[in-house]
């Protein structure tokens, strides 16, 4: 049969009946390609030529809906191409002191141990390991509920976990006050400790509001507010400690997360919590009226949906693109947290041993009786105030390099410094050259916690960043767990030992940052582990009617 006259033939057919086209085989010789039309009752002789067929007359349809209706695409957007629209502007700042509220309660619970352990080894007359023990419970209870509020943050949203947490410190904070014996302020700070384990998410639901440009610029800024927290905690000791005691210092630390509770009812969820979620109107709300308060108009076009998934699932941080990022990141985060820590900690303790020399000559600090105390004295507070202020030129230094060399390499550069610092204190030094050397160890170590704190939401995808983040804060407060029985116990066996116990933990941290596989300079926040490949690379793209991101 001749093709032209078998097209003729096959059009009037599908034009009076309906029917399967579908070629014949071609000839082993090299024959002409005949059409054959077939019945509705033959269809089922043969699968294969129904199908293809199928398939064919499906395809054509599709051209054809395509072509008269491509004057009526409708563009969309996601989440991301929605942000880099709106930019940073006035939401974005309500939101950096709104959060930052919590950072700073945050971290005035945690500045507040360094003080109150020397004074509740005088006024109760505790032995050192029971000292230990006040600092170290607060961190048990981080430890346990850091895992537990990150799987609430993934499941529940970062806006109800939030502020159920700070609820949380709040009430525990307050009673902890009134504490009658050590046994009950053992519990009410450990239960304190429980609540400001999901203090740190506050930074993943501010993450989830940022352009990729400013992201790592605004979560260092908002990283300002742990050193406003430190330095206001230490003032408020100063003027509170020597006339009505720990029990109000205890009591007005929980000022913040008051003030915080009491205008959380302006913020809103993260809107790529809502995509996930499904609830595009939801998401869809919040980013336009951050659009309307930073003065922008939001992308032409309809938001995209987003594939939801199961949420918060620890296996997920295990997955083959993201299982050494976790391990080496649950290091990083032991040995900041062990170091931070540690520092803070050894800060108070060398002040009170005196001249330094006196110290390291001895390799140790043994007061003559366990029950020996010395109550921190204003030059003591002062020194520990100098000390405090070392955060900010911290975060100045890392705000100046974190995006220019990475994140990567800001971590490293932070823990190499922090054990270079270290090394002068085995050495016999007087107190001025004791404080300027903790003062710029210090002013690493905390801005390398804050590039931990960029780093970590960034390279997690949304489904189970807040799980990511609580998994890694738990591991840095196991670290918080283990430093006050090195800084405070050990310290009084053998200085070199304490000190070679810093030293090497930040230097192995310097090299584990130095490994991490991936780079999340420049890089677009992922959704979900699908999106690992594409995320790569640095800018999202404006979808089409389809509802897919193109690479």
């Amino acid at each position: 049969m001749d093709l032209r006259n078998a097209t003729s033939d096959n059009n009037s057919l599908y034009r009076e009946s309906p029917v399967a086209i579908s070629p014949t085989p071609t000839a082993p010789g090299g024959g002409e390609v005949n059409f054959v039309g077939q019945g509705d009752e033959d269809q089922g002789t043969d699968n294969e030529i129904c199908t293809i067929a199928s398939a064919r007359v499906n395809s054509g349809a599709r051209v054809y809906a395509s072509t008269s209706a491509s004057d009526q695409t409708e563009e969309t957007f996601t989440v991301d191409d929605a942000l880099e629209a709106i930019g940073f502007g006035r939401f974005h700042w309500k939101v950096s002191l709104l959060t930052g509220l919590s950072w700073v309660g945050d971290a005035m619970e945690m500045m507040i141990l360094s003080i109150l352990s020397p004074q509740m080894h005088c006024e109760w007359r505790l032995p050192s390991y029971k000292v230990a023990l006040i600092t170290s419970v607060v961190f048990v209870g981080m430890g346990f509920s850091s895992p537990v509020w990150g799987n609430v943050f993934d499941k529940y949203g970062r806006r109800v976990g939030l502020v159920i947490c700070m609820c949380w410190t709040l009430y525990y904070g307050l009673l902890s006050a009134f504490a009658p014996v050590y046994g009950w302020l053992l519990v009410l700070r450990g239960l304190v400790g429980f609540g400001i384990g999901g203090a740190p998410q506050a930074v993943t639901l501010y993450s989830e509001f940022l352009p990729m440009k400013a992201r790592g610029t605004s979560i260092m800024m908002i990283s300002a507010f742990w050193a406003i927290g430190a330095v206001f905690e230490v003032l408020l000791a100063l003027l509170v400690m020597p006339t009505l005691g720990w029990r109000w210092l205890l009591g007005l630390s929980t000022i913040p997360v008051a003030i915080f509770l009491c205008f959380c009812f302006w913020l809103p969820e993260s809107p790529r919590f809502d995509m996930l979620m499904g609830r595009r109107e939801n998401a869809m709300a919040t980013l336009t009226r951050i659009a309307k308060e930073n003065g922008k108009a939001m992308p032409a076009g309809k938001m995209a949906a987003c594939k939801q998934s199961d949420r918060g699932q620890i296996k997920d941080l295990f997955a083959p693109q993201y299982w050494r990022t976790t391990l080496l990141l649950w290091f990083i985060w032991f040995a900041n947290a062990f170091s931070y820590y540690g520092i803070v900690l050894l800060t108070t303790e060398l002040f009170q041993a005196g001249d330094s020399c006196e110290v390291t000559q001895g390799a140790k600090i043994e007061p003559s009786c366990s029950l020996e105390c010395k109550y921190l004295t204003s030059a003591d507070y002062k020194d520990l105030l100098w000390t405090t202020l070392a955060e900010f030129p911290g975060l100045l230094v890392i705000l100046l390099v974190i995006d220019r060399i990475g994140r990567k390499k800001s971590m490293t550069l932070c823990f190499f410094m922090f054990s270079l610092c270290i090394l002068p204190l085995y050495a016999c030094i007087g107190r001025i050259a004791l404080t300027v050397f903790i003062f710029i160890a210090r002013a690493f170590i905390s801005g390398g916690f804050q590039v931990a704190f960029v780093y970590t939401p960034e390279v997690f995808p949304t489904e189970n960043r807040a799980l990511a983040m609580g998994t890694c804060s738990a591991m840095a407060k196991v670290g918080a767990l283990i430093t006050p029985f090195v800084a405070q116990v050990m310290l009084r066996t053998s200085v070199y030992l304490t000190l070679s116990m810093y030293c090497v933990c930040s230097l192995l941290a310097g090299v584990a940052s130095l490994v991490l596989p991936i780079e999340t300079l420049g890089r677009a926040l992922q959704e979900s582990n699908l999106d690992h490949g594409a995320g790569e690379q640095s800018t999202p793209s404006t979808s089409q009617s389809n509802g897919t991101t193109q690479p």
